[in-house]
């Protein structure tokens, strides 16, 4: 990709974020339009750095396809026609793909290449219980989702990856995701599960589990769920040290992460949660990107003065204007409506105030804070995912 050489005294940007990292993962709670700025970081950086972008939904809403104008996509990468950039007047530099994970394929996928032979491989997608454990596994697609990241980021296609991950709680499972998933292949209970294939001598503690187990859900249950996680077992080394080199990728130095949030209260409080997360896992937090924020014209001194002598001056104001162009209306009317307007600006103006002191927190241990104004409109298309990326690059 080319990089955006950054001036030693200039202070860092989303851009220069880019253009210096390979993977940033963008967090946030769910409605502060992180899948759209997400999307529009990745549109930017093909368009304006070069290269080839990837941009990647583990969220399983479908919202990322629309916004990139495409019909569908799935766990191959797709390639966002260049005429789409061209339709919006923009000449990209390099590429834009876009992918969404698909958690059966990816898990199907990750047994291919860690199962010790091919017949071991074919008996567990074989298993009965495969699909149902893997499909709804704890953890399940927030370790899919790190494995296909970690798989895609090691291929070396792509010079940069963004990746729009689920609402916040929910991510930090995705963070954790690779280590619990370590953590299960030597737990007691996989032990337990798999006691009775490995010794026709069972210990007396665990005489009475499968006693009770084997009335409640039968011996062919059981006899599948033991063979299921014994095979399993014989991917233990691959799972781990993979599950471990996952791990490093998110503390890698090339890898950062983007908190997106609006200054609402509720949304704000996870931001801080996760900006609170993300310091106690040491990993890179690059950027802040505040949505849907208020013009700062709200908190200029002057209009704020302004509106004060509107509201109170609003009848002989009306007055004076209705006498110069009748066609405004009747005077009394008139003043109602400039009250009105000065009492809805000044409303504005205290909400205005309170998200600056909410930008000053949230932004005070990220690199780059980036601020997105609010928006009269949905963004629907690429044009307008790259208007929003003009602001995130400002």
């Amino acid at each position: 990709m080319a990089r955006t050489r950054r001036n030693a005294v200039s202070p860092p940007t989303f851009e220069s974020l880019l253009a210096a990292k390979e993977i940033v993962i963008c967090c946030g709670s769910g409605g502060v339009g992180k899948t759209t700025a997400a999307a529009a970081a990745a549109a930017m950086a093909a368009a304006q750095l070069g290269g080839k972008v990837l941009v990647i939904t583990v969220d399983p809403a479908r919202r990322l396809a629309n916004a990139l104008g495409l019909e569908r996509f799935g766990n191959v990468e797709t390639q966002v026609p260049p005429s789409l950039f061209r339709d919006a007047g923009v000449e990209p530099r390099g590429e834009l793909w876009a992918a969404m994970l698909d958690t059966k394929q990816s898990w199907d996928q990750l047994v291919r290449t860690h199962a010790p032979d091919a017949a071991t491989c074919e008996a567990i997608l074989a298993n009965p219980l495969y699909e149902n454990i893997t499909g709804r596994f704890v953890q399940s697609h927030d370790y899919i989702a790190m494995e296909r990241l970690y798989e895609i980021h090691a291929s070396g296609r792509y010079d940069l990856i963004v990746v729009d991950t689920p609402p916040t709680r929910n991510a930090i499972d995705f963070l954790e995701a690779p280590e619990r998933m370590a953590d299960f292949f030597s737990s007691r209970l996989l032990r337990w599960l798999t006691v009775p294939a490995r010794s026709r001598v069972f210990t007396m503690a665990s005489k009475p589990f499968y006693t009770v187990a084997d009335r409640i859900l039968g011996s062919q249950f059981l006899e599948d769920i033991t063979e299921f996680f014994l095979l399993f077992q014989t991917m233990y080394d691959g799972f781990v040290e993979r599950a471990r080199a996952v791990t490093r990728t998110l503390s890698d130095k090339r890898t950062t992460f983007a908190v997106v949030s609006t200054l609402e209260a509720s949304p704000a409080r996870e931001a801080e949660f996760f900006i609170d997360a993300l310091r106690d896992r040491k990993f890179h937090l690059g950027a802040v990107v505040l949505n849907k924020v208020l013009p700062g014209w709200f908190l200029d001194k002057g209009s704020n003065a302004t509106a004060k002598r509107l509201r109170r001056d609003a009848e002989p104001l009306a007055a004076s204007v209705a006498g110069s162009v009748p066609a405004v209306g009747e005077p009394a009317q008139l003043a109602r409506v400039l009250s009105e307007v000065a009492d809805s600006f000044l409303n504005f103006q205290v909400v205005a105030t309170r998200e600056a002191e909410q930008r000053s927190e949230l932004s005070a241990q990220a690199d780059v804070v980036a601020v997105v104004p609010y928006a009269d409109h949905d963004i629907t298309d690429l044009a307008g995912l790259l208007e929003l990326g003009e602001s995130l690059w400002r």
